[in-house]
């Protein structure tokens, strides 16, 4: 990594690493650690909001009149002259992973300018690994200049995924979309946090991305690493338009085509003959018992049956 780095890349490392540092203290005694919902399947910690605390006033130290679009305290309006720029950030992406101990999770920031992402931190604290970008020059992971992967064939990739958890995620509709393409792939993994699957992707760790249901603090600092690494990012029909649209999809430039013939049916942006072929599909897809579904919802649990 050049050791010239851009003053706000700088400023949110730093407050990357505050948060990792509170993450991975409380990650020592996670069974302490309150927890609430904020619907079935979505879950918050005290560790979020501290967390989200000390990258806020990290980042508002250094530049005050930045604006703040954050996952647990929302947003608030920049001022001035700077009003313009625009920190994302998901103080804990993979909450759900961190109060079970399984140790997939990351910070992940990003700085919007004008409505384009001009600096990215997505922090493993688990592992210390630090993916950062800035705009026009390249992607890191600690020291290393990264790149996506070179494979150009789809059945050779290992591509990673979300499933849907929430009461009205289009369940059924994920269903069919993951029976595309497994058959089509070497494999598919669902770790459990879209930002780190973002900076595997643009590390060329894993091939492809692509998830329904996210919001932009899941996804913008990711993205600029995959751009910065070589890849390509955006909704289910390859447009470029993703951070708000609730679908993303990543992967280098060969097989970013390849996934779009798989997956753009499935976007809100498809045809309505597409659109209408996918009801067709759902419908003839056989319904999960009522005694299968998780209690305190009409969401069946995502299990597909084929090994990943």
């Amino acid at each position: 990594m050049s050791s010239n780095l851009h003053p706000m890349l700088n400023v949110a490392i730093k407050a990357a690493r505050a948060a990792g540092a509170i993450i991975n203290r409380a990650a020592l005694d996670v069974e302490t650690v309150r927890v609430t919902t904020k619907q079935t399947n979505d879950f918050v910690t005290e560790i979020d909001h501290v967390a989200e605390a000390a990258i806020i006033e990290t980042l508002l130290t250094a530049y005050p009149d930045h604006g703040i679009w954050a996952e647990e305290s929302g947003r608030r309006e920049g001022k001035g002259r700077d009003k313009n720029h625009v920190w994302i950030i998901d103080p804990l992406d993979g909450t759900t992973n961190f109060i079970h101990g399984f140790p997939v999770y990351c910070v992940s920031i990003a700085l919007m300018v004008n409505g384009r992402i001009e600096q990215a931190v997505v922090y493993d604290p688990t592992r210390n690994d630090l993916f950062c970008a800035t705009k026009g020059r390249g992607a890191y992971l600690n020291d290393r200049r990264i790149r996506v992967a070179k494979r150009t064939t789809l059945r050779d990739c290992l591509i990673s995924t979300g499933f849907p958890f929430r009461p009205g995620d289009a369940f059924q509709t994920y269903l069919q979309m993951l029976a595309d393409v497994m058959p089509r792939c070497a494999g598919v993994r669902r770790p459990g946090s879209a930002a780190l699957d973002l900076a595997y992707v643009a590390a060329g760790f894993s091939d492809g991305f692509f998830e329904m249901g996210l919001s932009p603090w899941d996804v913008a600092a990711g993205a600029l690493l995959v751009t910065e690494a070589g890849g390509l990012i955006g909704n289910f029909t390859g447009e470029a338009d993703f951070l708000e649209q609730r679908e993303c999809m990543a992967a280098n430039p060969r097989i970013y085509g390849q996934l779009v013939g798989l997956t753009g049916k499935y976007s809100k942006f498809a045809s309505a003959g597409d659109k209408a072929s996918v009801r067709q599909a759902v419908a003839k897809t056989p319904e999960v018992a009522e005694e299968d579904k998780p209690s305190g919802t009409d969401t069946p649990p995502a299990e597909p049956t084929a090994p990943f």
